[in-house]
């Protein structure tokens, strides 16, 4: 596509994304009387039904949400082979003929291949795509990929992020991108204020460079140089790092004070924030962490790293406390400063909880309907 149909397709875009949001609200409302009732919605990402040796994706945890209340959903796909997945989520596409909308979880790297088909596929079947944003790695991602990145934004009928982080970053392109949150399905999470801190600390995602465990394994021989008794879990799939992480950890000579469980399912998670008090979050890279949300409903501190959308997430002294990325020397002070401070760790604990719940379902399914309402002018969404 040459840059000038770039152009005219962006504006096409905007212009009818505009129309309707100005249409004056008694044509609006007699529109949507036309039809009541919820919307089917078909939700297609990398493993949207379920890897049982994989975290929940945000689109599982919809799909779950959305038939709760009422709505018919279908997934593609959960088969752990690339290609296997790849041909469902084409025949799903195809298949899904009285689908109203298609929520496509969108990836950096490889990933982004399945927006790329899913939203031509989707508009030729006649169905509405909406793209959700994910990954801190993505505005990067889209910089050296801009065409394709753009081209793919730019014919979706929506656009959504779950930080205003990610949405202004292709707002600057003149992508029209609404924020709606992630949902975290917060009544599983059992809150306990934490205070005073005891020096047990959980450290919980996957063995990336984007994650820095490094810098985690030397936060805590920090930390044991003043509370020996200071221990860490951290917990999550190898990704090429956890030999390193390990090695370092014995450098340093904190192995035995580390546990590496691996993967944690749901119950195990749970198990898990219950045995500590304090969440590092060591992220070079990041967007809107469901495990930062996790931590925080359960009542553990969370320390973080003030990078891509983290400083949106956590307000820094009211959610929890923010520090440079690789900087372990200042997550060590921070941790310490708290293991001595309870009433300011209590506050932090209530704050994190508060910081999860706008994350509940009911904010969260609220603004979907407003959304979908948009995206779908002939039906009233309940």
């Amino acid at each position: 596509m040459s840059d000038a149909s770039l152009q005219q397709s962006a504006e096409s875009t905007r212009s009818e994304q505009s129309r309707r949001r100005d249409d004056p609200p008694g044509r609006r409302k007699a529109v949507l009387a036309r039809t009541s009732g919820n919307p089917t919605i078909g939700f297609v990402g990398i493993h949207s039904n379920g890897r049982p040796d994989q975290p929940v994706s945000q689109n599982e945890t919809l799909a779950e949400l959305f038939e709760s209340a009422g709505y018919r959903t279908h997934r593609a796909s959960g088969f752990r082979n690339r290609w296997l997945r790849t041909v469902h989520q084409v025949l799903g596409l195809l298949s899904w003929r009285r689908t109203n909308v298609v929520v496509i979880a969108t990836f950096s790297g490889p990933s982004f291949l399945i927006s790329e088909f899913s939203v031509p596929l989707a508009r030729l079947t006649g169905k509405k795509s909406v793209l959700f944003l994910h990954g801190g790695n993505l505005p990067t991602f889209g910089a050296a990929n801009r065409r394709r990145v753009e081209r793919t934004l730019l014919a979706a009928d929506a656009v959504f992020a779950p930080s205003a982080f990610l949405a202004q970053t292709f707002r600057d392109w003149g992508v029209d991108v609404h924020v709606v949150p992630n949902v975290l399905r917060i009544d599983r999470y059992e809150f306990r204020r934490r205070a005073p801190l005891r020096p047990r600390i959980m450290w919980m995602r996957t063995f990336h460079e984007h994650y820095d465990p490094l810098s985690a394994v030397r936060a805590l021989a920090a930390i044991r140089e003043v509370r020996s008794d200071a221990t860490m879990t951290m917990a999550g799939a190898d990704q090429g790092l956890l030999d390193e992480t390990v090695a370092e950890a014995r450098r340093l000579g904190v192995a035995d004070a580390i546990t590496f469980p691996g993967y944690l399912d749901l119950p195990g998670k749970l198990a898990a924030f219950a045995e500590h008090d304090v969440f590092l979050n060591s992220n070079l890279v990041d967007n809107m962490p469901v495990s930062v949300l996790e931590a925080g409903a359960s009542g553990l501190v969370v320390v973080a790293t003030a990078v891509g959308g983290i400083p949106a997430l956590v307000r820094d002294g009211e959610d929890g406390i923010l520090v440079e990325a690789g900087d372990h020397e200042s997550m060590a002070r921070t941790v310490l400063g708290l293991l001595d401070d309870p009433d300011r760790a209590g506050e932090l604990s209530e704050g994190g909880r508060a910081m999860a719940e706008r994350s509940g379902w009911p904010q969260v399914h609220d603004r979907w309907r407003s959304e979908l309402e948009l995206i779908l002018p002939n039906r009233r969404v309940r």
